[in-house]
């Protein structure tokens, strides 16, 4: 027996480094698993490329890349107003290594004008930062009767039911902001929603349509200048630099008027803490430099960063202002 109990205690004698290396060796990968980030990332644009989300996302892309020492990689996911390639970072694992640029299409509206969303803003997300906002314009054909704002309500109220206006879809951020307008003014227009923002700048040129609410001053801007538009008004509380001579709806006597697209970072809701620190902090500060603000001014744009809270609220704010107008509107998808 002495002999049994001699044994035994030289063989945990001899066991103990051996578990001590093993829990040593086992302690690893969890610290460097804290050293965030240790491989790519992928950065999902959920729009086409060669828009402006897409420039935003890579413009985020490259700064990342330079602040963490990883790469981070862009994939274009479009679809269903920038739902699909939501959805599809929302599902993917809360690690950091998948984000997507996201905008106000899937964070705000999408939750009022859908029955059923693949996600749950409030629950699936997990705000970073806004990223940038981006001013629209209300244009008309130059045949149209009016130009200015004062002008255009004139004769919508004059010809009520009448006028039309073309919008790149139902649902959309230009077709709210339309809404919206109708609502403070007490008109009534007709909607001609278009499937996507080529062929309705085609038809407001032609005259088919006589004014439209656009979301992007890039393409409205070169038109003004060249006489085949006539810009009515900015839809943002503030002027453009695009088109810096043309006041707003809100200076022409809608002073709550105040709607832009908005552009934010954000990750599936378990997002680590120190991740969204991390990411947030590297991105506000790559964002506010001279070269990037010239960058997305060209694509009529505004950055605009907040701390991870402040986009959260921003999000719901935003949710909740846009939900209540859908309902009002009876606005339901294509």
């Amino acid at each position: 027996m002495k002999l049994i109990r001699k044994l035994v205690a030289v063989a945990r004698q001899l066991a103990l480094p051996v578990l001590v290396a093993g829990a040593s060796a086992l302690a690893l990968p969890a610290a460097a698993a804290d050293v965030y980030p240790s491989k790519p990332i992928r950065l999902i644009v959920p729009f086409a490329p060669g828009g402006p989300t897409d420039i935003m996302g890579r413009t985020a892309a490259k700064i990342l890349t330079e602040k963490l020492g990883q790469p981070v990689v862009v994939e274009n996911r479009a679809g269903s107003g920038g739902n699909i390639g939501t959805d599809a970072d929302l599902k993917a694992a809360p690690d950091g290594y998948t984000l997507v640029l996201s905008a106000i299409s899937s964070l705000a509206i999408a939750p009022g004008l859908y029955a059923k969303l693949p996600y749950d803003v409030a629950r699936d997300v997990a705000p970073i930062t806004l990223v940038g906002t981006a001013a629209g314009a209300i244009v008309a054909h130059p045949s149209a009767p009016f130009s200015d704002l004062k002008g255009l309500i004139a004769y919508a109220k004059a010809h009520p039911g009448t006028l039309a206006y073309a919008t790149s879809g139902i649902g959309t951020s230009n077709h709210l902001a339309a809404e919206y307008l109708q609502s403070l003014a007490g008109i009534s227009l007709v909607h001609i929603p278009y499937k996507g923002t080529s062929s309705a700048a085609q038809d407001l040129l032609a005259g088919v349509v006589p004014i439209s609410f656009e979301t992007s001053l890039t393409t409205a801007a070169p038109n003004v200048k060249l006489g085949k538009l006539k810009a009515i008004a900015i839809t943002s509380g503030a002027r453009s630099k695009l088109m810096p001579g043309v006041p707003t709806v809100a200076e022409q006597g809608y002073p709550s008027y105040d709607v832009v697209s908005w552009f934010g970072l954000v990750g599936p809701a378990a997002l680590p803490r120190e991740v969204i620190d991390k990411l947030n902090k590297a991105l506000v500060e790559g964002l506010h430099t001279q070269v990037v603000a010239d960058r997305f001014e060209a694509i009529g744009a505004e950055v605009k960063t907040t701390t991870p809270a402040e986009f959260g609220a921003f999000i719901r704010a935003e949710t909740e202002r846009w939900g209540k107008l859908i309902k009002a509107a009876n606005i339901k998808p294509e």
